[in-house]
């Protein structure tokens, strides 16, 4: 059969492959494509001399020497070098002193929002709201108290830490595994500290409870249980309570104590990083 007029193979021709009666035509790629094709082979093979991209065959990272880790150093070591400054200016500055000078408490409270965020709200929590054991850093209810300069020997020493001389301690005795008190007179106590925390209570038992709290416990939280900072003994007439307040969890503490522990930070923070903190902790709004 004779080929018609439009028929491709009588300009363009075949390449001789036929296959079912299949022909293919001899049509190859545009100059200018092909052209891209090699220019994009001999970039990525310039490339890859470069720049580090064969892990275990290009381990120096390429001619030019350059890394993502690099250039990370580098933009670490600008940005510390940014604000070696204001870390001076912070270490210099008696903590109780900082919150005098605006802009340099505001460089501190940014700083210590970034390490809190890293170091503390595994117990405090994002909010530092903290939860059954963990003090809220939001309140005005502090142990040892909420002023500059005690947040900063806290968050140093720590409290009933190990390995720091310094740090904050105080025993609540365990007056029922111990065998201090009877289970008797633990009910009357925790009556009583029920009465004056404001809370449904039995009178009777509140009143038995008042002589026994006069002789064992006053000598830490007062004799109107209000607390005492200087042994980090908690004000037990207010409505704020970190084992919980119920007379299940009151029976619980004067039962067997409660003697949470916090790290102390010195050993493993810098001193303007734990300033920082300081600031931070007493910008939540509970700060002294």
């Amino acid at each position: 059969m004779s080929k018609q007029w439009n028929d491709p193979r009588s300009t363009v021709g075949t390449t001789g492959h036929e296959w079912d009666g299949i022909e293919e035509y001899n049509n190859p790629l545009p100059r200018w494509w092909l052209w891209i094709l090699i220019g994009t082979i001999v970039w990525g093979v310039a490339f890859s001399i470069a720049y580090p991209a064969w892990p275990g065959l290009n381990a120096n990272g390429g001619l030019l020497g350059w890394s993502s880790r690099g250039q990370l150093h580098e933009r670490m070591a600008a940005t510390a070098a940014s604000r070696a400054k204001y870390d001076a200016a912070i270490a210099a500055t008696p903590i109780a002193e900082l919150p005098a000078n605006p802009e340099l408490m505001r460089i501190a409270v940014n700083g210590g929002a970034s390490a809190f965020k890293l170091h503390c709200v595994q117990c405090h929590g994002s909010g530092a709201a903290g939860g059954n054991g963990y003090p809220n850093l939001n309140d005005d209810d502090w142990l040892w108290g909420g002023d500059m300069e005690t947040l900063y020997v806290t968050l140093q020493h720590g409290i009933r830490a190990n390995g720091y001389d310094e740090t904050r301690i105080s025993q609540m005795p365990a007056f029922g595994r111990d065998g201090l008190l009877t289970r008797a007179e633990i009910a009357a106590v925790t009556e009583h500290v029920l009465a004056i925390s404001g809370q449904d209570h039995a009178p009777r038992a509140a009143a038995r409870g008042a002589g026994i709290f006069a002789d064992q416990c006053a000598s830490c939280h007062g004799p109107e249980g209000k607390g005492d900072r200087s042994v980090g003994a908690p004000n037990l007439t207010d409505s704020i309570w970190l084992y919980g307040g119920d007379r299940a969890s009151i029976t619980a503490t004067i039962t067997n104590a409660r003697n949470g522990v916090m790290p102390g930070w010195s050993q493993r923070l810098d001193d303007v990083t734990i300033r920082k903190l300081a600031a931070y902790v007493h910008s939540l709004g509970g700060g002294e």
